[in-house]
C-alpha cells in the first residue's frame, strides 16, 4: 500500500499492551454540552469500553448505544437481513465495504460532515484503493488499522523477526501446538508458498477472478490438507484466539495484534511479530448503513472517534492502531516499545495489504475454508 510510510505507520502506533493515557480526556469534537439524541453503534466486541462511551456522552450530549457482533460475515448478514436498517453507525473492514455497496447496504459519505484534518492524510488517501472508495465516492472513513502475523510463546517456541515466517507454524514439530483462523490461515499457508517458488500464481492474483483463486486455492489446499495436524484449534474471533494459548496447548499461531497483546496484558509470555513474508495487515472504519436514523449523530460519533484523545482511549482499550492525528501523545513507552518489537526494520515496508474482497471471492473463500475445516 504505497500510500502509508512507514514513518506514518510509526507515528500512529497506537496497538499494543500497556497503553496509558498521559493527560485527562478533553473535549475537541466541536459538539457544544446540550446536543442531544440517540446514536446506534453496531460494532466489533471489544471494540467501545464503558468508558468510551461515558465519554461520548458526556462530550456531546449523545446517548451512544452499542452492539456489539464478532465476525465481518456476522455484520454483512445481519445489514442484509435488516436491508440495512437498525443502526446508525457499522464498522467494516475496508476491504469488504464494496459488498455492502453492492447489497445497497450503505450510504456515501457526505464528505462536508467529515473533519478531515483529525484522520491521519495517508490512511484517507490509501484507503481509496483498499475498498473505502466505490464507483467514485467514498463510502468509510478510516479509523483504525491492526495486523494478522505470528504469535508464540517466548519460552517454548521462540521467533525472531527476519526468519520467523508463516511456514513455521506448519513444521512437523508443531503437530498439535498451533491456531489459525480458517480461511486467512490459507492466505498465510498460501504467502509462505509463494515464497517457496510453489504457488502457481501470485497470492495477490487470487483476488482478481475465479480461475486463478481456484488453481492457487486447489494447490494450498493439498499443503493445508497435508499438515492439519498442526492446528489445535481454528479461531474465529478474539476469544477463540486467545482461548488457544490459555487452555488448549497452542504455543504458536497466527493472529491478531490485538489478540497477542491481550495476552501480554495478562501476563504470559506471548510474543508477536511479523513474518517475513508480510504481516497481513487490514484497516476499518465507520461507515452509515442506508437506514441509518440518526445520521447527524453517526457524524458527530465518527468525528469524536478521530480526536487524539478518543483515538488513545480506543487504542488503550483494544490495543489496536488508531488513525486519529496525534494519539501518539497519549500513549506510553510500553505500547510504543510492542509496536516497535511487531514491525521491526523493514516489517512495515512489506505489510501485506488485504486488497478487495469481492463478493464472489468471499463465496468461494468460505467454501475452501469449509472443506479445510472439515478434511
Amino acid at each position: 500500500m504505497t500510500h502509508i510510510s512507514r514513518r506514518i505507520l510509526m507515528k500512529s502506533a497506537a496497538a499494543t499492551a500497556g497503553l496509558a493515557l498521559a493527560a485527562p480526556f478533553v473535549s475537541r469534537t466541536g459538539f457544544a454540552a446540550g446536543s442531544s439524541g440517540t446514536v446506534n453503534i453496531f460494532a466489533w466486541a471489544g471494540y467501545i469500553s464503558d468508558e468510551m462511551l461515558a465519554a461520548f456522552e458526556k462530550d456531546t450530549g449523545i446517548k451512544p448505544v452499542y452492539t456489539p457482533y464478532g465476525t465481518n460475515d456476522e455484520l454483512l448478514n445481519q445489514m442484509r437481513a435488516s436491508n440495512g436498517s437498525g443502526y446508525d453507525v457499522i464498522w467494516p473492514a475496508v476491504d469488504r465495504v464494496p459488498n455492502y455497496v453492492e447489497f445497497g447496504l450503505i450510504q456515501p459519505i457526505d464528505e462536508k460532515k467529515v473533519l478531515w484534518d483529525r484522520a491521519l492524510p495517508s490512511a484517507v488517501k490509501g484507503s481509496e484503493t483498499l475498498g473505502a472508495v466505490v464507483g467514485g465516492k467514498r463510502y468509510q472513513v478510516p479509523t483504525d488499522w491492526g495486523t494478522e502475523a505470528i504469535s508464540f510463546n517466548k519460552n517454548t517456541t521462540p521467533l525472531e523477526y527476519g526468519t520467523a515466517s508463516y511456514g513455521d507454524i506448519w513444521k512437523p514439530e508443531m503437530a498439535g501446538k498451533a491456531t489459525v483462523r480458517g480461511h486467512s490461515g490459507l492466505v498465510g499457508l498460501g504467502l509462505w508458498m509463494e515464497a517457496a517458488g510453489k504457488l502457481p500464481k501470485p497470492m495477490r492474483d487470487s483476488f482478481k477472478d475465479e480461475a486463478t483463486m481456484r488453481i492457487n486455492y486447489d494447490a494450498i489446499m493439498i499443503e493445508a490438507t497435508a499438515r492439519k495436524a498442526n492446528i489445535a484449534q481454528f479461531w474465529s474471533n478474539e476469544n477463540e484466539a486467545q482461548g488457544a494459548f490459555r487452555a488448549n496447548g497452542v504455543t504458536i499461531g497466527q493472529t491478531w495484534d490485538s489478540s497477542a497483546a491481550g495476552l501480554v496484558k495478562e501476563g504470559l509470555p506471548i510474543g508477536f511479530v511479523a513474518p517475513k513474508e508480510g504481516a497481513l495487515a487490514w484497516m476499518e472504519g465507520v461507515s452509515l448503513p442506508v437506514g441509518a436514523a440518526n445520521t447527524e449523530q453517526a457524524y458527530a460519533f465518527l468525528n469524536w472517534v478521530l480526536t487524539p484523545e478518543a483515538g488513545a482511549l480506543y487504542a488503550n482499550h483494544t490495543s489496536i492502531n488508531t488513525t486519529a492525528v496525534g494519539a501518539e501523545k497519549f500513549l506510553s513507552e510500553a505500547s510504543q516499545t510492542f509496536f516497535k518489537s511487531a514491525y521491526p526494520g523493514d516489517a512495515l515496508e512489506k505489510l501485506w495489504w488485504w486488497p478487495v474482497q469481492d463478493n464472489w471471492f468471499v463465496a468461494l473463500r468460505n467454501e475452501y475454508q469449509d472443506k479445510f475445516l472439515s478434511a
